[in-house]
């Protein structure tokens, strides 16, 4: 993966949730609690969601082909739009029809193990916590000064946000657990657990439609961020040259295609349009060195192409 902190993040929710996976199964067998079977499948989703990530990760490294001549780096965002699929299936769907079932046969925790699912969930809400620190300080490398919000709309690495929102969840579906439970407990009406189990099931569901629609964006091929399009500009135009327009699109986290139209001066000799192309393409990698593929269209600026769409 290209991003150094991205498989961090992965790798610290997928070993967090594993351990965390295997604790509620085993609370669940001792208890029948649903809030704790909902718990268990969404550990089981996430890592699964994770295990995806890195595979993402390591097929965008595949080199360009016959077939793929831009290369393989949207594989990160297919895979981080997998990965809201099974959030919402998996997790989400299940966690909602066992609620209905439990609706329906409510039964209350009994049996000298009624303790066990409070000290598993207070656990993993520690190691869920871990797993969330670590999210956080890798997204603070590449965040600035951005919102948490506008990080994730915004971010071409589809890792950071799917495991920030993932580890995010995971803490709020603990709690709407510990109070399915600890209500359970108390009242001997299993209705409360069912209650925490739903809650756990529209968490998800909503979850998974942000990344659905976050990640399909960058399927559909984003542009550069105003920030990096203002640069390319500013080394296109460095010299004189005019962008009559410009558009960008991202063909992975760092893969930037560009393409412009510029413009030249009348008479110009072909060798002299040529020497300026270059020129133009080393100033843009300069500034921006996610620009891989770049491509210049020389053209005599007239004043009609002022009408032209924005830069993009």
């Amino acid at each position: 993966m290209a991003s150094g902190g991205g498989t961090k993040a992965v790798v610290a929710a997928l070993s967090a949730n594993l351990s965390i996976a295997v604790m509620k199964f085993l609370a669940f067998a001792l208890t029948a609690s649903s809030s704790m079977l909902a718990e268990a499948i969404h550990s089981v989703a996430d890592s699964g969601n994770q295990v995806l990530l890195l595979v993402g990760g390591k097929r965008s490294r595949k080199r360009a082909d016959r077939e793929h001549p831009f290369g393989y780096g949207r594989e990160r965002y297919m895979y981080a739009f997998i990965v809201s699929i099974v959030l919402f299936t998996v997790g989400g769907l299940f966690a909602l029809f066992e609620a209905w079932e439990k609706f329906h046969d409510p039964h209350g925790i009994e049996g000298p193990w009624w303790w066990v699912p409070l000290a598993i969930l207070v656990g993993a809400v520690i190691a869920e916590g871990l797993s969330f620190r670590t999210a956080i300080r890798e997204s603070n490398h590449h965040r600035g000064d951005e919102s948490w919000v506008s990080f994730i709309r915004n971010a071409k690495q589809p890792e950071l946000p799917v495991i920030l929102l993932e580890d995010f969840g995971a803490l709020i579906g603990l709690v709407f657990a510990l109070f399915g439970v600890s209500l359970t407990l108390v009242t001997g009406n299993g209705l409360w657990d069912a209650a925490g189990t739903a809650m756990i099931g529209l968490l998800l569901v909503a979850i998974a439609a942000v990344l659905a629609v976050e990640t399909s964006s960058l399927l559909l091929g984003e542009s550069a961020t105003r920030a990096d399009v203002a640069k390319i500009e500013a080394a296109i135009e460095s010299d004189g040259t005019r962008v009559i327009h410009l558009r960008t699109m991202h063909l992975g986290p760092e893969e930037l295609l560009v393409g412009a139209k510029i413009s030249v001066a009348r008479g110009a000799s072909g060798s002299q349009i040529a020497q300026s192309i270059d020129d133009a393409e080393v100033r843009i990698r300069s500034a921006v060195p996610t620009a891989r593929m770049i491509y210049l269209e020389p053209d005599i600026h007239r004043e009609e192409a002022q009408d032209a769409p924005g830069p993009q």
